[in-house]
């Protein structure tokens, strides 16, 4: 992780309130967390400076029962190593023991009301966010039942204009044209709109529309993981297709395999229908059920019993022969 993070943006998404700053950005190159109580202690062997700084009651309660002198020293020689900031949980008063240090070596101090443990869970949930793997796909992004659907395809197939009806059947548009993919925690994929673009869909022949807007707030979301693939191509007749959905063929997403459905276009072919029927039949495999195993695996049942069935007629000819002859 390597990057400048605006202040404000940090403190607001964060919760925190700014005791001391000189800067308007929070320089960050690790996504770690660090609770200096063993630095405050005095022990410094392993020390990773790099880190955002976190203490609570204990190392607070620690500070309190140090002599004055021995306090001010030991806080003293913590803020000479240079840190991201330095934040004091659960709204302690105490914050003016690093006033005077973090003045004296222009560090960032802040303060929040969340207890640390909660606090922890927030900023490992936004450094990874920030420090995960980005690519940016050409596709539209919505969300089907739950589902997120990537639709991709060449330039003028219709992907717009499918994530249109597929909005005004009820669902959740997330990014038209550019998607912003992330990997978080190292096994989902999440999926934005550059800001820039968000709520906005480009409709040929008719513009640039504001979806918000026009179909309500129920009818955008900011994010979604990206659970499946579908790509919209030009129908070819001489193209075998899929006819029964037992070959699954993945995507790969940075490093993360993700199903993916080809989907031929043609006139008359109700895309955004296919693409709902697609979403849920997605669903019901992860839960599962995979319906065209379950009806090859029928088809198979039948075709042993009407073996059997010859099989059984065959040896009653065989007997009603012998008991003839």
């Amino acid at each position: 992780m390597n990057g400048k993070v605006n202040l404000d943006d940090f403190c607001k998404e964060m919760n925190l309130e700014k005791i001391y700053c000189q800067t308007s950005e929070l320089d960050l190159s690790d996504s770690g967390i660090n609770r200096p109580g063993l630095q405050l202690h005095g022990y410094y062997n392993y020390f990773d400076s790099d880190r955002i700084q976190v203490i609570g009651k204990v190392e607070v309660a620690y500070l309190l029962d140090l002599d004055i002198e021995v306090r001010k020293q030991r806080i003293d020689d913590f803020f000479a190593y240079e840190f991201p900031c330095f934040i004091v949980c659960w709204d302690l008063a105490e914050t003016d023991f690093f006033l005077e240090a973090a003045k004296k070596y222009g560090r960032i101090l802040l303060k929040s009301k969340e207890h640390t443990t909660s606090l922890f869970y927030h900023l490992v949930s936004y450094l990874d966010e920030l420090s995960a793997p980005t690519v940016s796909l050409h596709g539209v992004l919505v969300e089907v039942f739950g589902v997120g659907v990537l639709i991709t395809g060449p330039s003028g197939i219709g992907k717009s204009e499918t994530a249109l009806e597929i909005v005004k059947r009820g669902h959740c548009l997330i990014a038209d044209d550019v998607v912003e993919v992330k990997r978080i925690r190292d096994n989902h994929l999440m999926g934005t709109a550059p800001k820039l673009l968000q709520h906005f869909m480009e409709i040929r022949g008719i513009g640039i529309i504001d979806v918000k807007t026009l179909y309500g707030a129920r009818a955008v979301k900011r994010v979604v993981e990206i659970d499946m693939v579908i790509q919209l191509e030009n129908w070819d007749d001489r193209s075998p297709y899929d006819r029964l959905g037992l070959d699954e063929e993945k995507v790969d997403i940075l490093g993360i395999e993700i199903p993916k459905v080809m989907i031929p276009v043609s006139g008359g072919r109700n895309l955004a229908c296919i693409i709902e029927t697609a979403a849920i039949n997605n669903r019901t495999k992860q839960y599962g059920y995979h319906s065209a195993q379950v009806f090859c695996d029928r088809v198979a049942h039948q075709n042993e019993l009407e073996v059997e069935k010859r099989e059984l007629q065959k040896k009653e000819n065989e007997e009603k022969q012998n008991t003839e002859k």
